[in-house]
């Protein structure tokens, strides 16, 4: 029992380097000055260390409309996710109707086809209703990549509750949306959680569609946005860093603060009922 404590604790610390040292290396980086990012040596902690990278990236750059545009994207997104897949969710589990198993699965399909396949369609899509080149193409589309996904981590969720309790709610008046709203929804709080975190930290990472759809300069997010720091082989590593930290830094604080409901959320959604 000692030998495999020993093990998995070695582990633990392997995987922790792994993941640690990358984000040590980018705060690092982001603290050097011009000197010592030119330089050869290396410097495990830079001394003097600096923040006039982050000053250069916030006052010379575009960086404070980019985290305006990821925000409202992926706030976005992620409320109509939320909102979509609860319904969709407690439908498939709690009211019954023909096919109701057929589009369940369904559902579990669409998750499973890659959002690549989809870019010509929707593009056209949105070509159409004159959505291109605006906030509003991502809000829309991003859904179609986390709502099934979300839908299905909230059917476990739904299957988990008794019956009962909506049945109760019912018998003393409530309509089957009263119940839904004041009794089923705030017991599914950790599974709602999950799905908004997952929601929020696909729109606010994601690349591609976002460099397609969008085509003003004061319309780029994040990812899009880090390329203006990019010029031929000249890369500005001290912005480019500072504006990794300050990038990751709202993922990291949701995950710490939500960590317990996430965990819980997908827990209980791979539940079969």
């Amino acid at each position: 029992m000692a030998g495999r404590g020993v093990l998995a604790y070695g582990f633990l610390g392997l995987l922790l380097l792994v993941v640690g040292v990358p984000f040590y290396w980018m705060v690092n980086t982001s603290l050097k000055t011009s000197a010592q990012l030119q330089s050869l040596a290396p410097y495990y902690y830079p001394s003097p260390a600096t923040l006039g990278n982050y000053a250069a990236l916030l006052g010379t750059t575009n960086f404070p409309i980019w985290i305006r545009n990821s925000a409202l994207v992926a706030v976005g997104g992620t409320l109509v996710t939320v909102l979509v897949s609860s319904l969709a969710g407690y439908s498939l589990t709690r009211i019954p109707y023909p096919g109701r198993r057929l589009l369940a699965t369904a559902v579990l399909i669409v998750y499973l086809v890659p959002p690549t396949l989809l870019f010509i369609p929707l593009y056209t899509i949105l070509r159409r209703v004159e959505l291109v080149n605006s906030l509003w193409a991502l809000i829309v589309v991003y859904p179609t990549f986390t709502v099934p996904f979300c839908t299905w981590l909230l059917m476990g969720f739904f299957r988990s509750i008794p019956r009962d309790l909506e049945e109760a709610a019912m018998v003393d008046g409530a309509t089957r949306l009263g119940a839904f709203w004041r009794v089923i929804l705030p017991l599914t709080t950790p599974g709602i959680l999950a799905a908004a975190l997952f929601a929020f930290t696909l729109a606010w990472n994601e690349f591609l569609y976002a460099l397609v759809f969008l085509h003003d300069t004061e319309l780029k997010t994040i990812p899009v946005g880090l390329n203006d720091l990019m010029f031929g082989d000249i890369f500005l590593w001290g912005e480019l860093m500072a504006a990794a930290v300050l990038t990751t830094l709202p993922v990291i604080v949701l995950y710490t603060y939500l960590q317990r409901y996430m965990v819980e959320g997908l827990t209980a959604g791979a539940v079969k009922g």
